[in-house]
């Protein structure tokens, strides 16, 4: 499995956020406590948002703990919206194409999680695919496909719904090829303006998620806090597992739950799967 962290808010060092906190993402890389695996050395990805039109991305298969790169850019970008990812393969070939985040234009995905079983359910699911996104899987990973039958299904329109759809198609076609719980997931994905987060899985014991409290309340609650009374209300950052160990700082996010970070009030609302409205192009 693997670890992610989403921020969006005040414009940020990416050193402040992925180095410096006493459990960082890179610590995480060595010493996850609420993974999987404690381990989650098989590459990293950070994808940020800036001058371009489109986010930056950065895929190493290196370990995120021994990355020379990536610690000289973290001390030299920022930015207002960031997603980080570490690797521990579920048996994809580690290689730059399979790290996570994926990019579709101004669109970022990644993945904590598993298809299972998914040689068995690689050729259906990929053939549901549109065949105008069909050429840009350039990896070998059930995420990149998961992120492209999101596409598929209207992410880019109304990311919830094509989450739902793409979810239901994976378990209907996992449980056709005798997958007793095909799909394992916590999913984050942007276009740079919103965050949308999923925690869900087939068996109900979904991997962890968690969301931070309001700024104005970590203001009032840590007077003293340098970082939290420089950052604006909007702040928000949705982890794996807690970079801090500050008291109120983290909330879990529920079962079956997408959250939407946005301008303004954020929410949180049930998520079900569902078969696509309309039946897929190709017939399985």
């Amino acid at each position: 499995m693997c670890r992610w962290l989403a921020y969006s808010g005040s414009p940020v060092l990416l050193e402040d956020l992925l180095l410096k906190p006493e459990h960082s993402l890179i610590d995480q890389s060595l010493h996850s406590t609420m993974g999987a695996t404690t381990t989650n050395g098989d590459g990293f990805g950070m994808g940020w948002y800036g001058v371009g039109e489109t986010p930056a991305v950065f895929h190493s298969i290196e370990p995120a703990w021994n990355d020379r790169n990536l610690k000289d850019l973290a001390r030299h970008i920022v930015s207002p919206l960031v997603f980080a990812h570490i690797r521990a393969s579920t048996g994809g070939a580690i290689q730059q194409t399979n790290c996570h985040p994926f990019r579709h234009g101004n669109w970022l995905w990644m993945h904590n999680g598993v298809i299972r079983d998914f040689a068995k359910v690689k050729r259906d699911l990929v053939l549901a695919v549109d065949p105008s996104l069909f050429p840009e899987i350039e990896g070998s990973t059930d995420t990149e496909v998961f992120f492209h039958l999101a596409l598929t299904f209207g992410l880019e329109d109304d990311p919830p719904s094509a989450v739902e759809q793409a979810v239901g198609l994976i378990e209907e076609t996992g449980l056709r090829h005798g997958v007793e719980l095909p799909i394992q997931m916590t999913v984050a994905t942007t276009d740079g303006d919103s965050v949308w987060a999923f925690r869900y899985s087939s068996e109900g014991a979904s991997r962890t998620l968690y969301y931070s409290t309001l700024l104005e309340t970590l203001q009032a609650e840590y007077p003293d806090n340098e970082v939290f009374q420089q950052l604006s209300d909007e702040t928000r950052v949705i982890v794996s597992e807690p970079i801090s160990n500050l008291a109120g700082v983290w909330n879990e996010v529920p079962e079956s739950m997408v959250g939407i970070v946005q301008a303004g009030q954020d929410e949180l609302r049930p998520f079900t799967p569902r078969m696509p409205a309309a039946r897929y192009a190709v017939s399985l």
